[in-house]
C-alpha cells in the first residue's frame, strides 16, 4: 500500500526564494529504511533531502544527497527547524535535533534562525600539488579538517575558481573549500562535493564549521559575516564559540506538498 508522505522544500540562507541553498524537508511518523529514504532524496535531486522523526520533545534527523548520506548538513538543518517551527509545532523558538554529529540546537529570533554546530578547527598542511592540479591554481594557504580548505588571494578568485572535478573527488577527505576575504564580507566562500553527488554546493552550513574557526583567529573577532558566492549565493552570520560555532541565516519558503512512495 503506497505511503504519502509531507513534503517542505525551501531555500536556506536566503530571504527570497530562487536564492541560498535548496533543501527538502520530509516529517515521518517513524523512519523509512535507508535505501528508500535515499531513493527519495535521489528523485528529489536536491542538494539535500532532510527526514525528522519526533523524539519526545525533540527531533531525530537524518540527512541525504541524491548520491549518499552525510554526517553534518548545515543548510537542511536550517530548512527542517523552519517546517518544525513554521508548520509542525507553530512558534516554537528552539529545538533539538539528534543526528550523526551528536545534538544539534537551533533557536529563532523573529526570522532569523541560528544553528548550534561543532567547531572544526582545520589543520595547516604543506603539501599544495594535488589541490593545486584540482584548482588550477595556487593557493597562498591549504588547510584541512575533513573537508579541504584552499585560501585565495581575493574574492575575484575565489569567484574565478573552475576546478577540475574529477581531481576534486581523488582529494583526500570530505571536498574542497575555496575561501578569501570579501569585499562586503568579512570572508567568502565556495565548496565543491562532487564526491557526494554534488559538483559545487550553493550554500553550505558545515563548511563553515572550518571557516569561523580559521578567519576567527586569522581576523580576531568572534562575530563574522560570511557568503556563499556559488550562482545562486548565500548570506550567513557565524560566530566562534570555542568548541561550537554559531551559523545564523533565513529561510524562504517555496513548495508544499506530499509525495507517495
Amino acid at each position: 500500500m503506497p505511503q504519502h508522505l509531507p513534503i517542505y522544500q525551501v531555500d536556506a540562507f536566503a530571504s527570497e526564494v530562487f536564492a541560498g541553498n535548496p533543501a527538502a524537508v520530509c516529517p515521518l511518523d517513524a523512519w523509512l529504511p535507508g535505501e528508500v529514504m535515499q531513493a527519495i532524496a535521489a528523485e528529489n535531486n536536491l542538494p539535500e533531502t532532510a527526514f525528522i522523526v519526533k523524539r519526545g520533545g525533540d527531533y531525530e534527523l537524518r540527512w541525504f544527497t541524491p548520491a549518499v548520506e552525510v554526517d553534518l548538513c548545515g543548510h537542511a538543518t536550517l530548512g527542517s527547524a523552519y517546517v518544525v517551527a513554521t508548520h509542525l509545532e507553530p512558534g516554537r523558538n528552539d529545538m533539538v535535533f539528534h543526528s550523526k554529529s551528536g545534538p544539534l540546537t537551533v533557536t529563532r529570533d523573529g526570522d532569523l534562525l541560528t544553528l548550534d554546530f561543532p567547531s572544526l578547527p582545520p589543520e595547516r598542511l604543506d603539501d599544495h600539488s594535488a589541490v593545486e592540479a584540482a584548482l588550477g591554481a595556487t593557493p597562498e594557504e591549504l588547510w584541512r579538517a575533513g573537508m579541504t580548505m584552499a585560501v585565495l588571494a581575493d574574492e575575484a578568485s575565489v569567484l574565478a575558481a573552475r576546478p577540475d572535478l574529477a581531481k576534486v573527488t581523488a582529494l583526500p577527505g570530505d571536498g574542497l573549500i575555496v575561501t578569501a576575504p570579501g569585499r562586503e564580507h568579512d570572508f567568502v566562500s565556495r565548496y565543491f562535493a562532487p564526491h557526494a553527488g554534488i559538483p559545487e554546493d550553493p550554500v553550505t552550513g558545515s563548511a563553515h564549521c572550518v571557516l569561523t574557526p580559521y578567519w576567527a583567529r586569522r581576523l580576531d573577532k568572534a562575530r563574522l559575516s560570511a557568503r556563499q558566492v556559488s550562482a545562486r549565493g548565500g548570506e550567513l552570520v557565524v560566530e566562534d564559540r570555542g568548541e561550537r560555532v554559531l551559523i545564523s541565516g533565513r529561510v524562504a519558503p517555496y513548495l508544499e506538498g506530499r509525495i507517495r512512495v
